[in-house]
């Protein structure tokens, strides 16, 4: 059988609210063609190269999902007997492990969780025939993914590609408290337009995970450089020698970091030190100084790129005294930063004008289900 994505070459890349503009252009930067978004997806064609390449380097793309077959569907049985028919031992074994999510939308079906239980009862049933014995379901991390969007009564089938959602850069062994999801901090980092010219500093940096992206962004570290594998190597024409060479050319590119480059520090002495266990992951991770210390207790911040993500506000449901930070924040930005661009992500939208400082622009940037924004200052 040929499937779906092999015809057409097709595929959909999964994305976070308001990323979608700057996905298209990350995609295109990435080679692929024929690029059109809707709401959170990202549509695209790309060779093999490409596809392996968009895995491993995409720092803004959640997952790629390469559909394997598309049908208009009115009912879970008819989904059931679509989805058996599908050749399911040429994708992988019986001796292996899977799972299956569902998303449904305006359509006869309307239960994403039974439905994707019919495509597991649709897999578990073709392999007892073709083999006598069944794959095991696994939830959390399965060899292989399945995918179901059912939407206006058609659905695709899909494999996941990237083999688990690629904000995992699996640098960040230790979360903060709400922390940024990395393909948020990604393009915060991809906003500022940041190229290493000017010193980047994160005055709250948390569990560092702007640091961390910032460090990738620099020094050109694949976002994939920490997985060990991908879902694309399930799929039956994979190319291992096509793969290697774009890894190999990707990691080829990686260059060291200057002193002074990239620094950042914190309050809290416990989110310093997991600051500085993640980014020892990560090559020249370990080089970048993190401090122990409030905003207000650092000499300046002139002539630099400020970026933070204050750990304060609703994200984490305190308000007590929350105005007064932000105006504690913006006098320092305003008399100790001076020849400095400073970008804030505001997961509160309410305290902008509490910094006391005029924007040159906002822009809307979702974040675990916050609707905020990244807001420029220019502190001249």
């Amino acid at each position: 059988m040929t499937f779906r994505y092999q015809q057409t070459h097709r595929y959909a890349a999964r994305i976070a609210q308001s990323l979608e503009e700057l996905g298209e252009a990350e995609l295109a930067e990435l080679g692929a063609r024929a690029i059109s978004a809707s709401h959170r997806v990202i549509y695209f064609e790309a060779d093999k190269e490409t596809l392996y390449r968009i895995n491993y380097l995409s720092r803004l793309i959640s997952r790629v999902l390469a559909p394997l077959a598309e049908f208009s569907c009115h009912s879970t049985d008819y989904l059931y007997r679509k989805a058996r028919s599908i050749p399911w031992k040429e994708i992988f074994q019986e001796n292996q492990t899977f799972s299956v999510s569902a998303n449904v939308s305006n359509s006869k079906i309307t239960h994403a969780q039974y439905a994707a239980l019919r495509i597991k009862d649709a897999v578990a049933d073709y392999f007892r025939q073709e083999v006598g014995r069944r794959p095991d379901v696994d939830r959390h991390n399965p060899d292989v993914r399945i995918h179901l969007h059912m939407g206006n009564n058609r659905a695709t089938v899909s494999l996941d590609t990237s083999g688990g959602a690629l904000h995992r850069r699996a640098y960040r062994i230790q979360g903060g408290i709400a922390p940024l999801q990395e393909t948020v901090a990604a393009a915060i980092l991809r906003m500022t337009e940041w190229d290493g010219s000017r010193p980047l500093y994160d005055p709250m940096c948390g569990s560092g995970t702007l640091i961390g992206e910032a460090l990738m962004h620099f020094c050109r570290i694949p976002a994939g450089y920490l997985r060990n594998r991908f879902g694309f190597e399930s799929l039956p024409d994979f190319d291992p020698g096509v793969w290697k060479a774009v890894k190999k050319r990707s990691d080829q590119r990686i260059r060291r970091l200057p002193d002074g480059r990239i620094a950042g520090s914190d309050l809290s002495p416990k989110a310093v030190a997991t600051a500085e266990q993640n980014l020892a992951a990560l090559p020249e991770g370990g080089k970048i100084p993190l401090r122990t210390m409030d905003f207000n207790a650092l000499a300046g911040l002139e002539n630099s790129v400020i970026v933070c993500n204050p750990p304060y506000g609703i994200r984490l449901q305190k308000e007590t005294g929350i105005e007064a930070f932000y105006r504690s924040f913006g006098d320092f930005l305003k008399r100790r930063s001076t020849g400095s661009t400073a970008f804030v992500y505001f997961g509160n939208r309410e305290m902008i004008p509490h910094i006391g400082l005029k924007p040159s622009w906002k822009r809307p940037l979702s974040n675990g289900g916050l609707d905020g924004r990244l807001v420029k200052f220019e502190l001249y």
